[in-house]
C-alpha cells in the first residue's frame, strides 16, 4: 500500500470519530463547524508561516484557486449536512452525503478520463448497498422536505471538492495545499454565521472545550492534512469507493467507544463495504497488470519482428 494510500485510510479512520466527539459539545451545529474550520485553518497556517520559506502558492494561483473552492465546499457542505441531521435524522442524512462518491465516480470518465469497467461498477454497488445498510437507521423520521434539499446539497458539495481538489496539481502540496482548503472553509462558513446567526457568534465558556479543541485541532487540522495531501496523489475512483469506509469507522467506533450494539444489518453492512472496496481494487490492478502485460508482449513481438 503506497504512502497516500495509508494516510487517506487514516484521516478516514480519524473523520469516524467527528460524531462521537461531536456529540460531547452542546453548541448548534453550524457552531461547531465554524470552531473547528477556525482552529484546525489556524493550525495548518502557523505551521505553513513557521517554515520560512516562499509559499508555492504565489507562483501557482490557478492550483491555489482550485484548492481553495475545494476548501470553500468542503465548509458548504459541512453546513448542509449538520443542518440535515437536525431535521431527517443521521442515518439518512448521512446516505445522502454518501451518495457524493455515486457522482464523483459518474464524472470520472468525463472528467478524469477513468474508464469504469463492469468489475469497479459492482464493487461500487457493494459499497453503496453496505453503506445503506450501516447508516440507513432513519426509520419513523419525519422526512422534511428542506432536510432532504440540504442531505442532497451535501452530497453535491462532497463532489464539488472532491473534483476541485483533483483538479489541482500537486504544485502545492502537503500542508501548505490543506492550510489553503481549511482557511477557505472557515471563510465559507464564517460568511453563512455572519449572515444567518451575526448575533450568535459567542460560544459559552461553559462549553466542552477540551472536546472542541481535539475536533478542531486533531480531527479536523491533522484530519484535513491526511485527507487532502493523499486525495491529490489517488485515483478519484479510489477515492470515491474507499470513501465510504468513513461510516463505516464511525459505526466501528461506536460500537468500541460508546457500547452501541451492531445490528446484522451494520455487520452485514460492513461486509458489503469491504467486499466491494476490496473487489474494486483487486480489479482494478488485475487489468492493469494485463495491459502491462500486453504491451510486453507486443514489445517483444515487435522486437522479433525487427530482428
Amino acid at each position: 500500500m503506497s504512502r497516500a494510500s495509508r494516510k487517506y485510510l487514516l484521516s478516514l479512520l480519524v473523520f469516524g470519530s467527528n460524531g462521537i466527539i461531536a456529540s460531547q459539545i452542546s453548541l448548534p451545529s453550524w457552531q461547531i463547524v465554524l470552531l473547528r474550520t477556525l482552529l484546525g485553518g489556524t493550525l495548518l497556517a502557523l505551521i505553513v508561516l513557521g517554515a520560512r520559506k516562499r509559499p508555492a502558492f504565489l507562483d501557482h494561483p490557478r492550483d491555489a484557486a482550485y484548492l481553495a473552492a475545494s476548501g470553500a465546499a468542503l465548509g458548504v457542505g459541512w453546513i448542509f449536512l449538520f443542518e440535515a441531521y437536525k431535521l431527517i435524522g443521521v442515518g439518512i442524512a448521512s446516505l445522502a452525503y454518501y451518495c457524493g462518491p455515486v457522482i464523483v465516480m459518474a464524472l470520472s470518465p468525463v472528467l478524469f478520463h477513468e474508464r469504469l469497467t463492469p468489475a469497479k461498477l459492482l464493487g461500487f454497488a457493494a459499497v453503496i448497498c453496505g453503506a445503506f445498510l450501516v447508516v440507513a437507521q432513519g426509520k419513523g423520521v419525519a422526512l422534511s422536505p428542506w432536510g432532504l434539499v440540504c442531505g442532497g446539497m451535501s452530497a453535491v458539495m462532497y463532489a464539488v471538492m472532491v473534483v476541485c481538489s483533483k483538479r489541482a496539481s500537486n504544485a502545492v502540496a502537503g500542508i501548505e495545499a490543506s492550510a489553503i482548503q481549511l482557511v477557505a472553509s472557515f471563510a465559507a462558513v464564517a460568511v453563512f454565521a455572519l449572515v444567518a446567526h451575526g448575533s450568535e457568534l459567542a460560544v459559552p465558556l461553559s462549553a466542552n472545550w477540551p472536546a472542541i479543541l481535539c475536533l478542531g485541532l486533531v480531527n479536523t487540522g491533522l484530519g484535513c492534512y491526511l485527507y487532502f495531501s493523499a486525495m491529490g496523489q489517488l485515483p478519484v475512483q479510489r477515492v470515491s469507493v474507499w470513501g465510504y469506509l468513513e461510516p463505516l469507522s464511525a459505526v466501528i467506533l461506536s460500537a468500541l467507544i460508546l457500547g452501541e450494539a451492531l445490528t446484522p444489518a451494520n455487520v452485514a453492512g460492513t461486509v458489503f463495504i469491504l467486499g466491494g472496496a476490496i473487489f474494486c481494487e483487486v480489479a482494478g490492478k488485475r487489468r492493469g497488470a494485463e495491459k502491462t502485460s500486453r504491451r510486453l508482449a507486443g514489445s517483444r513481438s515487435a522486437g522479433n519482428l525487427a530482428a
